[in-house]
């Protein structure tokens, strides 16, 4: 919990032009329900929007999905941008459908990470594995997010 006794704030949304949003309402719910403090921004976020709502929040997270194929471009420079606000040690998460052409997930995965992403997820994740690699990687045990 970064030394904290509070839950973690996540801001969870969709980026770009994308208006899809059961996949992030149903990982609200889960992260919810696992304790975490979420703040959704719903659809059709910039990467502006969910900076500005991380420093207003102290957010400890952000959690980006995508659905249109358009994740690179519209995630590209979203680091830097969050360094540019001090949020140089903010966890950021991605995940949907990143990319128009098929390629093999591991060199997806490698591209995002090079944009500065912590961590990437495929289509079809399940809200479970985003809530361990919250409690596990990012933010120490279960206990940590109630």
């Amino acid at each position: 919990m970064n030394g904290r006794d509070k839950p973690a704030t996540l801001i969870i949304g969709v980026i770009g032009e994308d208006v899809h949003v059961v996949g992030i309402r149903i990982l609200e719910y889960a992260l919810t329900d696992a304790g975490f403090k979420v703040i959704s921004l719903g659809a059709q976020v910039s990467q502006e929007e969910f900076i500005e709502a991380a420093v207003e929040t102290k957010a400890d997270a952000i959690l980006v999905s995508s659905f249109s194929g358009h994740a690179e471009s519209l995630a590209s420079g979203f680091r830097e941008k969050c360094k540019e606000a001090g949020l140089d040690n903010i966890v950021l998460l991605i995940g949907g459908y990143l990319l128009l052409e098929q390629k093999p997930w591991e060199e997806v995965e490698k591209k995002y990470i090079q944009l500065g992403f912590n961590g990437v997820y495929p289509p079809n994740t399940t809200p479970t594995r985003v809530v361990e690699d919250l409690q596990q990687k990012y933010f120490g045990s279960k206990e940590a997010t109630r």
